[in-house]
């Protein structure tokens, strides 16, 4: 099969053959269709998660994707060939990953059935992005009338998480770039900022100087949180997905922080079928890439700044 791989950390990604994999008992082998880019398969290939990711070489990158059954293991039972599915399909330690023909994963693993009248290129940009953007909602317990902030709300996890409060009541401030401005504000959002025109705590707070509930910081290293911060209210929350809070500094300052991480699962695949199934939930591939084109494109996607999701087509 035809597989995007790297040989070590920090190689440059190649176009390859690698042998199709067998499904072992309990999985399920799928026909990929697409397959989505997620900053995070940046890091992985790098080896900046290498305490956390130790691959075999070579190594298919990506995570997510969306595709046929073709064959399942012994033991199966809740899948069987020709089913559509859609989820996140790597195993580092057998060096396998998304960005390939073929893919295998659990059958109680994070995978489920793709939503009715979905296509595959747009099924498997859902994973990992709106799996995160659901996390993040969840973890900030939004509510109705709160006011929240979401900071790199342009991308495929902002776009998410714009829609995903806005279902729960929240008013939603999202930052976006000049020409972005309609595009936030059809998936939810009530107030912009400009992130290019000053630092984007001064100009929240010069909207709202009572203060806000909630932040969602999607781009903020640690030790830059702080002008965020001092945007909420006591008994505030700001939750990061880079793992830049002090959850004990801040609650001394009688806030709330929480640093996500994904942790995605087939209940909530299926609840975010349901939703997209529902006319509810968008999801926006900004770019449709050929699988031989990857490697070129993806030094491109490193730097960028999305306004949508990335799709690799097999």
């Amino acid at each position: 099969m035809r597989a995007i791989a790297i040989s070590d950390f920090g190689a440059d990604p190649e176009l390859i053959q690698a042998p199709e994999p067998e499904p072992r008992p309990g999985e399920l082998l799928v026909r990929l269709r697409a397959a989505a880019y997620n900053p995070v398969d940046h890091k992985i290939a790098s080896g900046a998660m290498k305490d956390r990711v130790s691959p075999r070489f070579p190594f298919i990158m990506g995570q997510d994707g969306a595709g046929v059954v073709t064959a399942v293991g012994r033991e199966v039972s809740g899948f069987r060939p020709g089913d559509e599915v859609y989820g996140r399909f790597t195993d580092p330690a057998r060096g396998l990953g998304s960005y390939a023909e073929y893919g295998v994963v659990a059958q109680d693993g994070p995978v489920a059935r793709m939503p009715k009248g979905m296509i595959p290129e747009q099924a498997a940009a859902v994973p990992t992005a709106t799996g995160t953007a659901r996390d993040l909602v969840e973890a900030a317990r939004l509510d109705e009338g709160q006011t929240v902030l979401i900071v790199g709300a342009t991308g495929g996890v902002g776009q998410s998480a714009i829609q995903l409060a806005a279902l729960r009541g929240a008013r939603v401030i999202a930052t976006s770039s000049p020409g972005a401005e309609d595009l936030v504000r059809a998936l939810g959002a009530a107030e912009t900022v400009d992130h290019t025109a000053g630092p984007v705590a001064d100009q929240v707070r010069a909207a709202h100087p009572e203060g806000i509930d909630a932040v969602l910081d999607l781009v903020s290293p640690a030790g830059a949180t702080r002008p965020l911060e001092e945007l909420l209210r006591p008994g505030g929350v700001i939750c990061s997905v880079l793992h830049a809070l002090d959850p004990d500094a801040l609650a001394a300052r009688e806030l709330r922080g929480v640093n996500v991480i994904n942790r995605l699962t087939p209940q909530v695949l299926s609840d975010l079928a349901d939703l997209i199934d529902a006319g509810r939930l968008r999801v926006r591939v900004q770019a449709q890439v050929p699988l031989e084109r990857t490697p070129a494109a993806l030094a491109g996607l490193a730097t960028g700044h999305a306004r949508g999701k990335t799709v690799i087509t097999m």
